[in-house]
């Protein structure tokens, strides 16, 4: 009997390619241009992608044999997901993977914006020593605001729970009860901006979503508020936040993720009271492994026709 054929464009762990090249075929094309992906990916039963990869309309059209579409990790925007209906092609994610992950960077993007960490990282390998101009502030007895109270805006909750913070929290999807249980209290968007001394966004880019944090959302914060966005580039109108930071309405900026990637040296990239990383949020060791492993063995299951757990569309 033939096997299934698995093509992966952007790499994935050997544990989760060893874990389907037990009953699969896997070919592994890490780094394949669009037009060389749509040139082949008609030979294959299942796709397999990280964000790298857009698996357009075009995508599902030459994929005639296309059964299954995975996602190693949890956001599926690169992802057609019209298209994926259209053509009959199931999609799954792995959106357990990366939480801890992508929570323990938030944590860490908040100590370095409120701190300056970076910028005195940095002085110190220039050979200065300019100890008085680092006096930060501290999140025991402040307010964060989380918008989206999923797993990971609930992980990052309990985190910065452990360092005193008070938690609010907003997520049009999640009951009041729920938010609760997650541990903040639940709020408006409006009582989240009114009264959060730092924002955190863990939610999708939506139609709905795309620069929710815009010149009006920033009008209603508090002066020198600090925002922090390790979940998709496009939820932040980035001219909107470099206004509100000029201004001094917003003290300070950790980002993960941006609008465009790689964004090049922007005016927002390159503002001293901005702390960047370049998507790194999944990028441990142990969450690439997990995430390996989820998506190979959801990736068996649609084939297999077998009950999915993390079925998108």
């Amino acid at each position: 009997m033939e096997k299934f054929k698995v093509l992966l464009t952007d790499g994935l762990e050997e544990s989760g390619q060893a874990l389907m090249r037990q009953t699969l075929e896997v070919h592994d094309k890490s780094g394949i241009s669009a037009e060389d992906m749509l040139a082949i990916v008609g030979e294959y039963d299942a796709l397999i992608v990280r964000g790298r990869t857009k698996v357009t309309a075009a995508v599902f059209a030459a994929g005639k044999k296309l059964k299954v579409v995975g996602r190693a990790g949890v956001g599926v925007d690169n992802i057609d997901l019209q298209a994926a209906k259209a053509a009959g092609v199931t999609v799954v994610n792995s959106p357990l993977a990366t939480t801890v992950a992508v929570a323990e960077l938030t944590l860490g993007m908040m100590l370095a914006v409120v701190r300056d960490i970076p910028r005195g990282d940095h002085t110190m390998k220039e050979g200065k020593w300019l100890k008085k101009e680092f006096e930060g502030g501290e999140l025991n007895g402040k307010t964060l605001g989380i918008i989206g109270m999923g797993r990971i805006g609930a992980a990052v909750g309990a985190r910065a729970s452990a360092f005193g913070m008070k938690l609010v929290g907003f997520d049009p999807l999640i009951d009041a009860k729920e938010i609760k249980t997650r541990g903040a209290e639940p709020v408006t968007l409006d009582e989240l901006y009114r009264h959060a001394d730092m924002i955190t966004l863990h939610i999708p880019l939506t139609a709905d979503s795309k620069n929710l944090l815009n010149s009006e959302s920033f009008s209603k914060m508090k002066q020198g508020v600090y925002i922090v966005c390790a979940a998709r580039g496009g939820v932040i109108d980035e001219a909107a936040l470099l206004e509100a930071l000029n201004s001094g309405k917003v003290a300070g900026v950790a980002l993960d993720v941006f609008s465009t990637e790689p964004p090049g040296l922007t005016d927002l990239i390159s503002h001293p009271k901005v702390v960047n990383t370049p998507h790194i949020g999944a990028q441990t060791i142990e969450a690439q492994g997990r995430a390996a492993n989820d998506i190979s063995s959801e990736i068996l299951r649609a084939l297999n026709n077998e009950q999915l757990r993390w079925r998108v569309a």
